[in-house]
């Protein structure tokens, strides 16, 4: 208990002065350290354990909202072959045999949806670090067959882990932003608010995590915000100014000593470099500066010639559809269907999902939705689809352990009436924000 105590003490030290400078370190944590090949060993001397919330989840190691609730709407097919009986399947029902990769942020469950692709996800593997399971809002990679439109897919493994953690800097309503570890932090309509109201609620000093989508280097668009006890150090974004032979580099306003770091997740044996988006942990930190304990690259993506990639992210480097990046990758999406706004409003700055196919290093998408605009905002949307649990009142219920407000005298429900609601009803629920927890409905269909 001593030891504990001083440990935390040294914590928030570090934290104190790492805020005096505008900066700090990177993160640690309990869980699995997953790479190249999936989970590993524990990440030594990563720190005190993580809060309940962070135990390891049961099952296939997705947990959350990705649990089997018992409605049916998770599969038990394996993703090898065959028909689920959702109408996806490996061959013959329009989804490729060949793996796909998607990296987004979670935005249903049923089994689980990324960037609008519905994945089923009863045969995949979790690798799930910093939480108990999926939660909406959190950042993750999914790897499977998918169909040509990237509606429906079938994962075979989920890789998902927090972003950025440490103490809140300060905060900028005008900007919609706010600081932690020297990375700026950008919200819009999608952002889940795990536990708070809304950035007006953030109180600076306060521990905060955060999943998000790497934008231009030192920025990152929250997908998910929870506020957290002190805890080690993580920081996610794009490699700078890197000096190998003094073993250190930039992330945005942090100088990162990777000198003792383990280096983890190089596809195809790529070297750090500038440019690579990374994740890194750490226990030690000193003003504007943090000792890495590990330097993962994050979310790494084949490079093969003809890779199905579906990814969200923040345009960088727009010089037309022709040429721009989406989290460090080049894309051409000349040819794509571009849907969600006006082909006119792309630009840097702007969140899509684009899906295609690699071609020369270059993703040429077929497919471009746009998620939001900055100014003018997108749309936001959650879905969930399950049994009706832990029920109070049509304003207090969850879904697949997910919390739900249906409340509200504007929802529309089809095929029954908030009166229908109750434990053990099958009901498909679409909403457009997430505060305190809570997903506000916009519908609810009862099945």
């Amino acid at each position: 208990m001593k030891n504990h105590s001083l440990r935390i003490g040294i914590v928030s030290l570090l934290a104190a002065l790492l805020l005096s400078c505008g900066g700090g370190g990177g993160g640690g944590g309990s869980g699995p350290v997953f790479g190249n090949a999936g989970v590993g060993a524990p990440l030594a001397g990563a720190g005190s354990p993580a809060p309940a919330a962070q135990a390891a989840p049961s099952g296939n190691g997705l947990g959350g909202i990705a649990a089997d609730d018992g409605s049916g709407s998770a599969t038990t097919t394996a993703a090898s072959g065959g028909d689920d009986g959702s109408g996806v399947g490996s061959g013959g029902t329009g989804v490729s045999t060949a793996d796909a990769t998607g990296i987004g942020a979670v935005d249903g469950a049923g089994s689980i949806i990324v960037n609008g692709l519905r994945y089923q996800t009863g045969a995949a593997v979790g690798h799930i670090e910093d939480a108990a399971g999926l939660q909406l809002g959190m950042s993750a990679k999914v790897t499977g067959p998918v169909n040509a439109d990237f509606t429906s897919g079938i994962a075979r493994s989920v890789d998902s882990a927090a972003d950025l953690r440490g103490p809140l800097l300060s905060v900028d309503l005008t900007q919609g932003s706010f600081v932690v570890l020297g990375t700026t932090v950008t919200t819009d309509e999608a952002t889940v608010w795990a536990d708070s109201s809304g950035l007006a609620a953030l109180v600076p000093g306060k521990t905060l995590q955060v999943w998000g989508l790497p934008a231009a280097p030192g920025m990152l668009r929250a997908t998910r915000v929870e506020q957290r006890d002190p805890a080690a150090f993580i920081v996610t974004g794009t490699v700078q100014s890197l000096d190998a032979g003094a073993q250190t580099f930039r992330l945005g306003g942090l100088v990162v000593d990777y000198g003792s770091a383990v280096l983890s997740g190089s596809l195809d044996g790529r070297p750090l470099a500038d440019g690579t988006l990374v994740r890194v942990r750490a226990e030690g930190a000193s003003p504007g500066r943090l000792a890495a304990t590990l330097v993962q690259w994050w979310y790494p993506v084949p490079t093969a010639e003809g890779s199905t990639l579906q990814i969200a992210g923040v345009i960088t480097n727009y010089a037309g559809t022709g040429s721009l990046r989406v989290l460090g990758l080049e894309v051409d999406a000349s040819s794509a269907r571009i849907t969600g706004g006006p082909p006119g409003s792309l630009g840097t700055g702007v969140k899509v999902a684009v899906g295609g196919m690699l071609s020369n290093g270059i993703l040429k998408a077929t497919q471009l939705k746009i998620r939001n605009v900055p100014g003018t905002g997108g749309p936001a949307s959650f879905d969930l689809t399950g049994t009706v649990g832990a029920f109070r009142s049509a304003a207090d219920f969850s879904v697949r352990g997910q919390a739900v407000n249906a409340g509200d005298p504007g929802v529309v429900f089809s095929n029954g009436t908030a009166a229908s609601l109750g434990n053990g009803a099958k009901v498909h629920v679409h909403g457009t924000r997430v505060v305190n927890g809570v997903l506000t409905a916009v519908s609810v269909e009862f099945e």
